[in-house]
């Protein structure tokens, strides 16, 4: 039986986090594109077989499909007959190359002893450059007393049981030389009390401490400024967050759900 550290991330995901009520994504898109793919297969059949190189030609076909659809690049998959369609959104779809059939979702190589996930591998780069773009000072930072041995993003929701045990061992991981830095995903939506609760302990005089006490299931004083909740929240949804708490590595690599901090530290190899 193959083993992977995606698929294990996969049945950790069920365990270990909490989903949100809604996620807004592309995805409807994709399945109309999908749907008018289906139904217009011949004349971008026919498009392809004019456009010139073939990664052009695919892209020329699914932008006639739908204008909806922002589409970044396109590249050949090495060892595979389908080319990746990366969406501006942050989604991929494969076609192939004569432009006759279309798949959404992840791709996996089978290796001798293994199951590599490309679709998610290509998504690190991307990851890696948006998490660069998010000032230390929008988020809530824990580290450790001693020197910096790791930092990960944690995308996290005040009333999330996993969030709450995350948090709840946080000195665990800031022990171990991991820094915490703290991201917004109220997994309800922004009109939720979940996104109400970190607005509040955000604009706390004492965020670390109104945080604290927030995840704790205490009370924490209404309060309101000016906040990246919001863009936070959209941020999430880009990188791929399906619920919390959601972890993003240096490397751009997304772990959903609670990690204990010590298979965290083994994990990243610390």
């Amino acid at each position: 039986m193959l083993t992977s550290a995606p698929l294990r991330y996969i049945l950790r995901w069920r365990r270990r986090v909490c989903r949100p009520c809604t996620t807004p994504t592309t995805l409807e898109i994709i399945k109309e594109l999908l749907m008018r793919f289906l139904l217009c297969w011949v004349s971008l059949s026919i498009s392809a077989a004019v456009a010139g190189p073939k990664e052009d030609a695919v892209r020329a076909g699914l932008q006639a499909l739908s204008n909806q659809v922002a589409i970044e690049r396109v590249t050949a998959v090495a060892d595979s007959p389908l080319y990746e369609v990366r969406l501006a959104s942050g989604e991929t779809l494969y076609a192939t190359e004569n432009g006759t059939h279309l798949l959404s979702g992840d791709l996996y190589q089978a290796l001798p002893d293994n199951l590599v996930n490309l679709t998610e591998q290509a998504r690190w780069g991307g990851r890696v450059e948006l998490m660069a773009a998010v000032a230390d000072a929008e988020t809530v930072i824990f580290s450790p007393d001693g020197p910096v041995r790791a930092r990960i993003d944690v995308f996290t929701d005040i009333d999330c049981g996993y969030c709450r045990k995350l948090h709840a061992e946080i000195d665990q991981y800031t022990d171990l030389g991991i820094e915490v830095r703290y991201l917004a995903f109220p997994r309800a939506g922004l009109q939720s009390d979940s996104y109400r609760k970190y607005v509040s302990a955000y604009c706390a005089a004492d965020p670390h401490d109104a945080l604290t006490r927030a995840k704790a299931g205490k009370s924490v004083a209404d309060a309101q400024c000016a906040n990246p909740i919001a863009a936070q929240y959209e941020l999430g949804n880009q990188v791929g967050v399906r619920g919390t708490p959601s972890i993003v590595l240096a490397s751009g690599q997304l772990i959903p759900g609670y990690v204990p901090a010590a298979e965290l530290a083994t994990q990243m190899g610390l």
